[in-house]
C-alpha cells in the first residue's frame, strides 16, 4: 500500500519542479515545526516557519537551511 503523505509531497514537488524531499528533510521540517509550534504555544507558528525554511532552501542547500533555522528557532523560543 501506498503511502498517501509520499504520495502527496512527491506530486507537489513534482509541480514546483523541485526534487522530492529525502527522508532527512521530512525529518529536520517535522522537527522545526514541532519546536515552532511548542516552543511558542501556539500552532501557527509551525507552518509559517516551515515557508520560511522553503524560501530559505530555495538557495539551494535545503537540508542545512532548515537545520540553521531549526537552531535558531530553538534558541528565540528557549524562554518561551
Amino acid at each position: 500500500m501506498a503511502d498517501p503523505r509520499s504520495e502527496l509531497l512527491e506530486a507537489l514537488a513534482g509541480e514546483v519542479g523541485v526534487a522530492p524531499l529525502s527522508d532527512a528533510e521530512v525529518d529536520a521540517l517535522l522537527d522545526l515545526a514541532s519546536i515552532a509550534a511548542h516552543g511558542t504555544g501556539d500552532r501557527t507558528s509551525a507552518p509559517l516557519t516551515t515557508f520560511l525554511a522553503g524560501i530559505a532552501a530555495a538557495g539551494g542547500d535545503r537540508l542545512g537551511s532548515v537545520a540553521r533555522l531549526r537552531e535558531r528557532t530553538a534558541e528565540l523560543t528557549a524562554d518561551s
